[in-house]
């Protein structure tokens, strides 16, 4: 059947589709937004829907005033300090006038605040941000992403490995990831360490792993989650097993912080080797996401084959469908994930299914408080 000729076989409209036909008609009417900006409640309605439309469109030059305060150092100027314009001219080298367009632009985005007149400091989420090093360093990084997407449809279309994202996570388009050089396992290692704290805090949150003999972390990098771990409870030996390259540096962040006494590592890839044996506890915390299917359905299958009967697996990472933060999940990895030409960001129903799949007796998921941040679901071998 060509094309054309399927674009027209469609079935029956349902009452459903008919209604969402007739929604769309009347909000898009002219005449109908007019009158809805002058009936209570519905003006409301009205405006909340102009400045989500808004939003969407001016969104990037928001991310630009966020990234030019992290930048050029005016996040950190104003961290505990209330400053004129003429200060943070000298601190940033820009023109008072420079200066002046920023604040007040970082203002209405509650980055900063004039508390008094001529006298500037942080506001709440300008706080935030400077005290985050994670936050930060997503910021920084992001300029990377933001040249993959300058044309975002051509990017749809060939889904290129030639970008600058996917060059940085080398292990994703790399035919033999084992084989990369210690420069760039340090490079996203460290990107991945910075921002690792908010995740571990969830996940520690959600999951008691004092109860267990030994944790393996799986893709573990430089072992952030494993050091959050550690410092929340001294019950089980701490195990390492990533990359070689990445592995060793791992070794030395975590012997470095007093851990060589319970801690083992491993180097390996998942795809390759096996993964460490007779642990009693497994974590995958923001690797699954960063492989397509094939490839997750693999990962999983690798842990199951490590794991004793009663054993439990934990996966944390961004999970699509998480209430409350649809679209910053389900968009924004979407997009990351097409740049970096690996990946697929999903819901906690598919990694329950996944994990059945690739022979977990049982897996379901467990609630955190920051869906934002992570999901989590849990599957016993």
């Amino acid at each position: 059947m060509a094309a054309a000729d399927s674009m027209t076989s469609v079935p029956a409209f349902s009452w459903q589709m008919r209604l969402r036909q007739w929604r769309s008609r009347t909000v898009s009417n002219p005449k109908f937004q007019a009158f809805c900006t002058k009936i209570p409640g519905l003006s409301h309605f009205a405006q909340s829907r102009a400045n989500a439309l808004y939003g969407l469109t001016a969104g990037f030059v928001y991310s630009q005033i966020f990234a030019s305060c992290v930048n050029l150092g005016v996040l950190d100027a104003l961290n505990g300090n209330f400053l004129t314009v003429s200060a943070l001219s000298s601190q940033t080298g820009l023109s008072d006038d420079a200066v002046g367009r920023l604040l007040s632009a970082a203002e209405s985005l509650g980055l900063v605040t004039e508390i008094e007149s001529g006298l500037w400091a942080l506001d709440d989420l300008g706080a935030v941000a400077a005290n985050d090093a994670g936050i930060l360093a997503m910021v920084r990084h992001h300029a990377l992403l933001y040249a993959d997407l300058a044309d975002p449809a051509a990017l749809l279309k060939t889904r290129s490995r030639n970008t600058a994202i996917a060059r940085l996570w080398a292990y994703s388009a790399n035919p033999e990831p084992a084989g990369i050089d210690a420069e760039e396992a340090r490079l996203y290692s460290e990107l991945m360490r910075v921002s690792q704290d908010t995740v571990a805090r969830e996940v520690l949150a959600a999951h008691n792993f004092g109860t267990y003999r030994e944790v393996v972390d799986v893709g573990g990098g430089h072992g952030r989650f494993l050091s959050r771990l550690a410092a929340q409870t001294s019950a089980p030996d701490l195990h390492l097993f990533d990359l070689p390259p990445v592995a060793a540096q791992g070794k030395l962040a975590l012997e470095a912080e007093g851990l060589g006494g319970r801690l083992k590592v491993t180097g390996g890839s998942f795809f390759d080797d096996s993964v460490p044996k007779r642990a009693d506890c497994y974590t995958l915390v923001r690797v699954l996401y960063d492989h397509d299917d094939d490839a997750a359905l693999r990962i999983l299958q690798a842990v199951r084959a490590a794991m004793q009967p009663g054993a439990v697996l934990v996966i944390a990472e961004p999970m699509g469908g998480a209430k409350g933060a649809e679209a910053h999940v389900n968009a924004y990895f979407s997009f990351y994930l097409l740049a970096m030409a690996s990946g697929r960001c999903r819901s906690a129903k598919v990694h329950v299914a996944l994990a059945k799949q690739a022979g977990f007796s049982s897996a379901r998921q467990i609630l955190t408080s920051q869906p934002l941040y992570t999901g989590m679901v849990i599957a016993t071998a």
